[in-house]
């Protein structure tokens, strides 16, 4: 038995823990190890790939803060820990002062060295294991993992950053390991991956399906749009099944199975994961090896995020398999229960309170079951293509059945909008605090352009809206329900709407005239039928609202005024806005909300703060201070926001 002067030298150097507190075990099971497996797979986004192209945000994208600001944060804390040359910052010294002989760490492990029932062998290798870390052999572990897992530096110091600054974090994630691994593993095994694969999800999000990263990447796998598309994952206005957590890890694997073909070891594949094969197999050839350890030890090829990439995987399993050898006791994890449901098919769009009520449950319950719905209902559906819902297990039977006794127009609440003069989308969705896309769907509208007067429209909207002042009749009302499938359309911007009642025609080919006024250039441009504000200012770069002040149109004389013949000043030399060409294409930048007239939103059902700061070029943070926003949780629908500096 070591002494416990020789102890206490050695425990100085363990890594600091955060607060523990006694919590509940874990539930049977959790230590079960996995036989031996094959081997694994990475994934992530490229550069050239998936989650480095840092695509623009895509309407409604709807990250969760709180978890997306929670894994921003532990990202940031450990590239200041892990990169020599960062400069720490507050956060990152107030953990190392953590460090010393008082450290929790350090105290559970001289009280379990005075245990009686604690072996002398055991009490050896759990201080190998965290103290010695560059110099342990961690072979004879192999056979617990069905990944290649050893002990490199940087493995090392990903265990101890997960032992200090970071052991909040990653308590949280093998809390909810517990959860996501028992769906997960069986689907990764399945399509031929090591079971072990699951912890590049936890590395990438924690296991969480609201994970968002500033590249636009979301769910438990961090895909981007495009890849998760390439694989896939469908996303459209009503769902993201990037988020779903069993079809994510479904589309995972597949990409990880071409990452492993195309580059032939599994650190690789898990490096093109996080970079994009391109750079991965480039430097494959350049080096002419398939060792990861020597083609990240070049010092002009891979990122410094893609070199710690698999290290930070490794010290991950190894740590989430025997968490007691590294010095995590057990009542500092809260398990989460494992996900389980049972599921049924709609037919018909159904609001997620009413789902809620016949299934007696709570309507968080649901929407925590079935992550990759965007909107207050579940997407319009049919009997030869129903939506697929989950739900608690137990409660489809009562679902089922209290369901049938609703008729088609209970299911989701709808009011029937006839158009008048003048109706655009946007004005019409505004109204009724709904989205244009939903109108769009529902009522099958696939022309951009085009509103009949009289004409009759569905309009979905949230349980909350309920109370709105409707029109037209339940007759009317069944009609159009039963009419309404669903379409991918896209929906227009506010500015590109045609009013209803706008004569139709060709839209116009060219300006009367050009000429130079005190030295700028002034074009006379005759309106033409067919012709929208919108698309006048797109064909000389310029804004609308530019267009409405060179002419004196206000905002509402602009939409019904604009009749054909008449004639419209463009002074394109004096926009206030840049323009760049990217690849001969046209594309200007966004104007400053200071440069707008309109300072205020409406906020719209579906609409969070940062997909309105988005749309504005402002900070969340703007809009909370110029709006005394404390609570972001309760936001009511038609809320006035002000989206420029007072």
């Amino acid at each position: 038995m070591p002494s416990l002067s020789l102890l206490l030298l050695v425990l100085a150097s363990v890594p600091p823990s955060s607060d523990t507190h006694p919590l509940p075990p874990p539930p049977p099971g959790m230590k079960a190890r996995a036989e031996a497996r094959p081997v694994l797979v990475g994934a992530a986004q490229e550069s050239e790939s998936p989650a480095a192209e840092s695509p623009a945000t895509e309407e409604g994208e709807e990250p969760e803060e709180d978890e997306s600001t929670e894994l921003e944060e532990m990202r940031a804390l450990e590239g200041a820990t892990l990169d020599p040359g960062a400069r720490p910052d507050a956060e990152v010294l107030q953990s190392l002062r953590r460090l010393g002989v008082a450290n929790p760490l350090r105290l559970r492990m001289l009280d379990a060295l005075e245990e009686p029932t604690f072996r002398e062998d055991e009490a050896e290798e759990a201080l190998a294991l965290i103290t010695d870390l560059s110099t342990f052999d961690v072979a004879r572990f192999q056979p617990r993992y069905d990944i290649p897992v050893e002990m490199q530096p940087l493995v090392a110091q990903y265990i101890q950053f997960f032992q200090g600054p970071g052991r909040k974090w990653f308590r949280k994630w093998v809390g909810r390991s517990s959860r996501y691994l028992p769906v997960m593993q069986p689907i990764l095994e399945s399509m031929g991956l090591p079971r072990d694969t699951v912890y590049l999800a936890m590395i990438e999000s924690g296991f969480s399906p609201n994970a968002y990263s500033w590249a636009h990447a979301s769910g438990p796998w961090q895909f981007i749009a495009s890849t998760g598309r390439q694989y896939g994952l469908h996303q459209d206005f009503w769902v993201d099944e990037r988020r779903d957590p069993l079809k994510a890890t479904r589309a995972a694997a597949r990409y990880l199975k071409d990452l492993h073909a195309e580059l032939g070891h599994w650190y690789l594949a898990w490096a093109g994961y996080n970079t994009g094969s391109g750079r991965v197999r480039r430097l494959m050839e350049r080096l002419d090896t398939r060792d990861f350890w020597t083609i990240s030890a070049v010092e002009k090829g891979l990122a410094t995020e893609t070199k710690h990439y698999v290290p930070k995987l490794i010290a991950a399993a190894l740590i989430s398999k025997q968490p007691a050898a590294f010095g995590f006791a057990e009542e500092e994890f809260v398990y989460e229960p494992p996900l389980t449901f049972e599921e049924v098919k709609l037919t018909d769009a159904t609001d997620l309170d009413v789902i809620a009520r016949a299934a007696g449950v709570d309507v968080a319950l649901v929407q925590e079951l079935n992550p990759e719905l965007r909107r207050w209902c579940t997407p319009p559906a049919s009997a030869k293509n129903p939506y697929v819902l989950r739900l608690p297990t137990g409660t489809g039977p009562r679902f089922t059945e209290n369901l049938a006794k609703l008729p088609a127009k209970e299911r989701l609440t709808f009011r029937v909008h006839r158009v008048k003069r003048g109706d655009t989308l946007s004005q019409i969705a505004l109204n009724y605090g709904t989205a244009a896309e939903a109108i769009l769907q529902m009522n099958q509208l696939k022309s951009l352009r085009t509103l009949k007067l009289n004409s009759e429209l569905v309009i979905p909207i949230p349980a909350s809206r309920a109370g709105a002042k409707s029109e037209g009749t339940d007759t009317a009302l069944a009609r159009k329900v039963a009419q309404a499938r669903r379409s991918g359309v896209t929906v227009p911007r506010p500015e590109d709407e045609v009013p209803a009642g706008t004569p139709r025609g060709p839209v116009a080919t060219g300006p009367i005239k050009t000429e130079t006024i005190g030295g700028r250039k002034r074009i006379t441009y005759g309106v033409q039928s067919g012709d929208s504000l919108w698309a006048i200012a797109q064909r000389f770069q310029v804004q609308v609202d530019d267009v409405r002040k060179w002419n004196s149109l206000s905002a509402r004389a602009s939409r019904r005024a604009l009749k054909v013949g008449s004639v419209l000043y463009i002074w394109p030399d004096n926009a206030p806005r840049q323009v760049q060409e990217r690849a001969g294409t046209v594309i200007a930048q966004r104007a400053s909300p200071s440069s707008t007239p309109g300072n205020v939103h409406h906020l719209a059902a579906g609409e969070t703060l940062w997909s309105i700061a988005q749309r504005y070029g402002i900070s969340v943070e703007d809009i909370k201070r110029w709006n005394h926003i404390k609570d972001t949780s309760r936001l009511p629908t038609g809320l006035k926001l002000t989206v420029s500096a007072p």
